[in-house]
């Protein structure tokens, strides 16, 4: 199972690389397959989604049952000055009917609270909000990750109400139009082809 790889998304300090269908599919199966990194020019010292895979558990059946939604899913972050992957982020679903996206992130803890999420997240939702299906971005957070709720009200996004998440228990939702996004926020990423 095979699909072309998304082209890689470019901030300041880091790329955001698509995983693709069949890497994503070993990474799931045998974690510390090698192949998984062949060629990229990264390498993973901090094993990120190997000791723990994260959100692979929900992802991988989604590619499984429709390659062409694997679009939306995983990227590794990758920091430009070392090559070494720090993170992942991922949107949770293709956008639904209403167009609306939601996005999930997380960084090693050693690369925490250096801007790295806001970069992050803005290559993602600058990615997101170019694709004509897409109409409202959204980020879900615990109300006590004071970082998180930070880092989306430095954005601008609205508070727009609150849901119980079955693992992470209270969750407030915040929300902004696609079209506010792109007007508010300059386009700051680039594209970078996958030679």
């Amino acid at each position: 199972m095979t699909s072309p790889l998304e082209p890689t998304i470019g901030t300041s300090r880091l790329e955001l690389h698509n995983i693709g269908v069949g890497e994503l599919l070993s990474l799931y199966r045998d974690p510390g397959a090698a192949s998984v990194y062949d060629g990229h020019g990264y390498s993973n010292p901090l094993r990120v989604l190997i000791d723990d895979s994260g959100p692979l558990r929900w992802r991988v059946p989604q590619v499984e049952a429709d390659p062409g939604v694997n679009k939306w899913f995983v990227r590794f972050v990758v920091l430009r000055t070392t090559r070494s992957i720090v993170g992942h982020t991922s949107f949770h679903l293709p956008p639904n009917e209403d167009g609306m996206i939601e996005i999930g992130l997380t960084l090693h803890s050693s690369y925490r609270r250096q801007g790295l999420g806001t970069e992050v997240v803005r290559g993602m939702w600058s990615w997101g909000v170019a694709q004509p299906e897409v109409a409202v971005l959204r980020y879900t957070v615990s109300p006590t990750n004071h970082a998180s709720v930070h880092l989306v009200q430095r954005f601008g996004f609205e508070h727009v109400g609150q849901q119980i998440d079955e693992e992470d228990g209270v969750e407030d939702i915040y929300e902004m139009a696609a079209d506010e996004f792109r007007e508010r926020h300059a386009v700051t990423w680039q594209m970078e082809a996958l030679e």
